[in-house]
């Protein structure tokens, strides 16, 4: 026989360790500003995931492309409207770094991750710039590539009213989808455009090894477009790109990065976006229960 409720060990994913504070309950202040990103509930379907938010208290989802691919737009806009969710940002745009005879291709594939932005009223597009061709060692070359893609969707950023937020990526995955690796570099491309139209993506387990981060993101100020949390975990997976951890399991000093991010005025949404096949497993309830736990816990206090 089971033992009650209240008797059981509530458990942190995906380590099984028991719980370091209380789930806060719907309607926590400290919940206010806490975001899912759907891929740390890859298994979610669009619909899923908005229930899931609705039942943990969090007002926020960071939607993916493909999800509202599967249901429409015009039904993802629905489920998240009548749910009463904001959307913190859409994923994602980019990968402006192919071949010049993929550039058009790229910019009106851009263009319609913009609409439906718009149309989900998401703030911000995330931007991914995109790796090297095969064959190709031209580096700069890339990243030059990447800022002209840039600089032909601010008009049209600016006239649907959603902003550019460029997202520098660990340098492990420079090579095949993100030439622009430190902040220092996205800020540079960023500052070439207006604010309103190009930010910056902060993104914690991309940034808490570059030097000075924390200076850079003062530097970002209102070119904070958004800010994601996921932690450093060692050892890496055997693959790289589900090598995010469940915040608080790894690495990164979140306090400090989060207090910096606030000192900087950003004042929007905090995504927890964790790729990770063992977060993945877990019973999707549970994670969400363990991102809100890490956030009152970690981040909260530091907004």
């Amino acid at each position: 026989m089971s033992a009650p409720a209240a008797e059981r060990v509530v458990v942190d994913q995906p380590s099984g360790a028991p719980a370091r504070v209380p789930t806060p309950e719907p309607g926590d202040p400290r919940l206010a500003r806490l975001s899912l990103n759907q891929r740390t509930t890859a298994e979610w379907s669009l619909a899923e995931a908005v229930a899931g938010c609705v039942a943990a208290g969090l007002p926020a989802l960071g939607v993916w492309r493909e999800p509202v691919a599967e249901v429409g737009l015009e039904a993802a806009v629905r489920l998240v409207r009548d749910a009463g969710l904001r959307v913190s940002s859409l994923c994602r745009g980019g990968f402006f770094t192919g071949p010049a005879a993929t550039a058009r291709t790229a910019h009106d594939e851009n263009l319609r991750a913009l609409d439906e932005a718009a149309a989900l009223g998401a703030p911000v597009l995330v931007l991914v710039p995109g790796g090297l061709p095969p064959g190709d060692r031209d580096l700069p070359g890339a990243r030059a590539r990447a800022a002209e893609a840039v600089a032909a969707l601010v008009p049209e950023a600016l006239a649907r009213g959603v902003r550019l937020g460029i997202e520098p990526m660990h340098p492990i995955y420079a090579a095949d989808r993100g030439v622009v690796s430190t902040l220092a570099q996205a800020l540079d491309l960023a500052e070439q455009h207006p604010a309103e139209a190009v930010g910056v993506v902060v993104d914690t387990f991309h940034l808490w090894w570059e030097p000075d981060v924390l200076a850079q993101v003062a530097r970002a100020g209102e070119r904070i477009a958004s800010y994601q949390v996921a932690d450093w975990i060692t050892p890496l997976p055997p693959d790289a790109l589900l090598s995010r951890g469940m915040p608080g399991d790894g690495h990164v000093d979140l306090g400090a990065f989060t207090a910096a991010v606030a000192a900087a005025g950003y004042t929007g949404d905090v995504e927890v976006e964790v790729f990770n096949a063992d977060v993945w497993a877990a019973p999707g309830a549970e994670v969400v229960a363990t991102l809100a736990r890490r956030h009152v816990e970690l981040v909260a206090p530091h907004l």
